[in-house]
């Protein structure tokens, strides 16, 4: 069995820009910036090193990311990674490697909490844990249990 997943959280690089197939489908294609922080064996600084991924959505959740995002704006992509190919006008092959997105969450909502967008087929991509969630909703109770203390099976809560 094969896995292509990709899970990206960043920061729009531009603007989303939507376009329309010949056979009317939409399609977004927008740029994502990821950042990594390290520090360096040898000098013991702090290196930051950036990497840009290239995204395409598809019908509905095009339409979302053209409306909603902007440059700037934290967004949490999962999808594929497809390489495209083709021969340029001067005769070159070039490759391009894109994340094809089937869910978004939007992080930067209009309060700072997380907004959920829909996917492909118009299911709700959030995922099923509350990252989301806003502060004021009170976390589920889980019983605690002492060192040395005996365990009984029906107080575990899964």
């Amino acid at each position: 069995m094969d896995l292509n997943k990709v899970m990206i959280i960043g920061r729009l690089t531009r603007d989303p820009e939507l376009r329309t197939t010949p056979g009317g489908a939409s399609v977004c294609q927008l740029g994502v910036a990821t950042n990594y922080v390290y520090n360096n064996q040898q000098t013991g600084q702090k290196v930051e090193q950036v990497e840009y991924h290239n995204i395409v959505m598809w019908r509905k959740l095009a339409e979302i990311a053209a409306q909603y995002l902007k440059k700037g704006r934290r967004v949490y992509i999962e999808g594929r990674l497809q390489t495209r190919t083709w021969d340029s006008k001067d005769g070159q092959k070039k490759n391009r490697t894109e994340i094809v997105a089937d869910n978004m969450i939007m992080l930067d909502g209009g309060n700072g909490q997380g907004q959920a967008s829909t996917g492909f087929n118009g299911e709700s991509s959030a995922p099923s844990r509350n990252n989301g969630a806003s502060q004021e909703t009170p976390a589920e109770e889980l019983p605690t249990i002492q060192q040395n203390e005996d365990v009984n099976v029906e107080d575990i809560p899964f």
